[in-house]
């Protein structure tokens, strides 16, 4: 089993910082791609960033420039570095993996609970 645990959301001022970190644990053989999502209150769940086992990364339009997306040697541990905030940035932010639980078997998803990242004055 593969568990996801994000930490690191909170309330910021706009124009503010925080950094996600999104912690994966348990049995499996690589972790292919680690995405970040967010999803605001009525609103549709949003590609935020991702980043590949070879570390290729891709980002949203709405966050290019602003977030940046890494992962710790391990290949473990994904951060997301979120600058410059904005009141729209507001949302639960869930960590989603791509994982592969034997050699040459097909992938799975897991997902975390999400932390919500909240920006306001």
């Amino acid at each position: 089993q593969v568990q996801v645990v994000e930490s690191g959301g909170g309330w910021v001022q706009p124009g503010g910082s925080l950094r996600l970190s999104c912690a994966v644990s348990g049995r499996f053989y690589n972790l292919p791609a680690i995405h970040w999502y967010r999803q605001a209150s009525g609103n549709q769940r949003e590609l935020v960033a991702t980043i590949t086992s070879t570390h290729i990364t891709q980002y949203g339009d709405s966050v290019k420039g602003r977030f940046t997306i890494s992962r710790d040697s391990t290949g473990n541990t994904s951060f997301l570095q979120m600058n410059s905030l904005k009141p729209e940035d507001t949302a639960v932010y869930l960590c989603n993996v791509v994982a592969r639980l034997w050699a040459g078997r097909p992938t799975r998803d897991y997902w975390g609970q999400g932390t919500q990242v909240t920006v306001s004055a």
